[in-house]
């Protein structure tokens, strides 16, 4: 059996397309930390189950979650503002008939402006999504990654992600993410420096934008590079005042 996992918060604006996306799953789990919105009255409609769990500013806790709540044999994590395009469908289904594998990374296609990025950061990502059930754990605050032990294939065809509809919506992603961040860096130990505060966007956006061949997507890549860099300035900033004992 698959079921497919969605966390959500106030998604009511991306969840039926998401899950609309998932028709082919044994289940659909959505895991909600909360929503003040339409976001579960909508997934419930649809036939998900709901599952609710405070959120504690940890996606991977949340994610490992839910994973001793689901029994099925694979596991599909998928975000609320992600869409699994049919033919990725039609290559899962054929994916967890295989033995081989533990799991499998999935292409993800991102959008900015509802332009296509085919560089930077995010061009040609590739993420771990798919797993048998008990094969690993995820791990890190924000930007989690699942850590899979056993062999691990890669898949064809993408994952759609529309993360943002406006720029003001990515700004104020990246402010909690940056918080975040800035956080488990502070209970690693890990310090900065005026150096890291003051260079790093630069060296981050010069990378993204310039090595990273960010200028070819046109103005949606420049936006998404130069936010990217100001995402580095807040987590180096925010580090800094946590060790101020400034929050």
């Amino acid at each position: 059996m698959l079921a497919a996992i969605v966390l959500t918060h106030n998604e009511e604006e991306n969840i039926k397309k998401c899950l609309d996306s998932l028709n082919y799953c044994d289940q659909i789990v959505v895991v909600d930390d909360g929503s003040t919105d339409n976001t579960v009255k909508i997934a419930e409609k649809m036939g998900a189950t709901i599952l609710e769990h405070v959120w504690t500013e940890d996606y991977s806790a949340q994610r490992n979650w839910t994973l001793d709540q689901v029994k099925s044999s694979w596991i599909l994590f998928v975000d609320a503002d992600e869409v699994i395009s049919p033919k990725l469908a039609q290559e899962i289904k054929s994916a967890i008939k295989r033995t081989e594998f533990k799991g499998f990374f999935l292409p993800r296609i991102d959008y900015m402006c509802g332009k296509k990025l085919k560089h930077g950061d995010v061009g040609g990502v590739k993420l771990l999504r798919l797993a048998r059930r008990g094969a690993g754990e995820w791990h890190g605050r924000v930007h989690e990654t699942w850590n899979i032990e056993g062999s691990v294939g890669t898949l064809k065809n993408p994952i759609y992600h529309h993360p943002h509809k406006n720029l003001a919506d990515f700004l104020q992603c990246i402010n909690s993410y940056s918080s975040i961040k800035a956080r488990e860096f502070f209970e690693q130990g890990r310090r900065t420096n005026i150096l890291e505060i003051v260079l790093g966007p630069v060296a981050r956006f010069i990378y993204l934008y310039i090595f990273k061949l960010g200028f070819l997507d046109g103005t949606p890549g420049f936006i998404h590079a130069m936010t990217m860099s100001f995402y580095a300035y807040l987590v180096a900033g925010k580090l800094w005042l946590l060790y101020k004992g400034i929050k």
